[in-house]
């Protein structure tokens, strides 16, 4: 009966931080903070649910597996967005050079593919930090 207040209030408030982990994740081309930033508390809002919930139930929710894959997916996300200015015949992660419209400066389009690359760093991070997490956990016990 002793947690029923921490599970409540957890329940109300995690949802929250973690749609303002995507929010930063996808205002980090024109704000402070950025992919990494947000990534930290996206993979943060999970490691409370498991501090608050329990590791099991958090582990059912994210298995090893689904975190190998988001953790690939946002490397190779990474790499695609990379690409895309090579393709263009210009450097890695180019943008202007490659021809790639920037947008309006302070806009949320804008920057090229800089908030599309911050997508696949934030993901990367925040699953990072989630497998980290476990990874300690285990070795715990």
């Amino acid at each position: 009966m002793r947690d029923f207040i921490l599970k409540q209030v957890a329940s109300i408030i995690l949802p929250f931080v973690c749609i303002y982990g995507f929010y930063v994740i996808l205002h980090g081309a024109v704000s402070p903070g950025g992919s990494f930033a947000g990534g930290i508390i996206v993979g943060l809002s999970f490691i409370a649910f498991s501090t608050v919930y329990g590791i099991e139930k958090c582990r059912a929710k994210l298995p090893e597996k689904a975190l190998v894959w988001t953790e690939s997916f946002g490397t190779l996300w990474y790499g695609i967005m990379g690409m895309a200015g090579i393709i263009k015949g210009a450097p890695f992660l180019a943008n202007k050079l490659a021809g790639i419209d920037v947008g309006v400066p302070g806009k949320l389009i804008s920057g090229g593919l800089i908030s599309f690359i911050g997508i696949g760093v934030g993901i990367r991070v925040a699953s990072t930090i989630i497998t980290l997490f476990f990874t300690m956990m285990e070795e715990e016990l």
